[in-house]
């Protein structure tokens, strides 16, 4: 047996999430965030109000579920870049290499521009992302030579954290203009700037 993969109840638990999270999209999407109430979620899902809380605390919780595991996946992305690459291109390559497919561009941009227009989901998102913090600096202090120590290096945590800010300015960018430009290519200017 693969110890790697996970076990049936973890599947099962995971392919609930996932449900319960399109059913809560598909209505956030159609009746706007803060119309939409926990148990009409839990009515559309099929299930009662109890099970829905036992899978997600908040609403905002449903929409930003996969933001923590998207953090995983970042480091993964900055882990496997080339040993020698300074922070910011590591940076930029490991948050590019997980962009969305631009088929999935008009969903994207339907669920961001919900997102950056809601002021309870872009807290949560801004302290979901301020969770990656720790998950990148590591790596990033690595890059810049620092010893590992008991307390992460405040150079490396400040570079991740202007590095994220970035990446949102340049999604919020590309969300403002109704999905048009290149989120890269925003991104590389922002960046330009906050480093000249």
């Amino acid at each position: 047996m693969d110890a790697s993969r996970p076990g049936l109840r973890e599947r099962t638990r995971r392919m609930m999430r996932a449900e319960i999270g399109s059913v809560a999209e598909r209505l956030f999407l159609d009746q706007g965030f803060d119309a939409t109430t926990m148990d009409q979620v839990a009515a559309e899902a099929g299930i009662s109000r109890r099970t829905l809380f036992r899978y997600f605390d908040t609403k905002e919780d449903i929409v930003l579920d996969g933001l923590v595991e998207r953090g995983h996946v970042l480091k993964e992305a900055l882990e496997s870049r080339p040993a020698d690459e300074p922070p910011w291109q590591a940076l930029r390559a490991a948050f590019l290499a997980q962009r969305d497919d631009p088929r999935n561009a008009p969903e994207s941009l339907a669920k961001m521009s919900k997102m950056l227009e809601t002021p309870s989901l872009r807290a949560r998102m801004v302290e979901k992302q301020r969770q990656w913090v720790a998950l990148l600096a590591p790596e990033v202090q690595r890059r810049l030579g620092a010893p590992p120590g008991p307390q992460p290096d405040p150079r490396a945590e400040a570079l991740v954290l202007c590095a994220l800010v970035c990446l949102d300015v340049a999604v919020e960018t590309w969300v403002r203009a109704g999905g048009e430009g290149d989120v890269a290519r925003i991104y590389d200017e922002v960046a330009a700037a906050v480093r000249g």
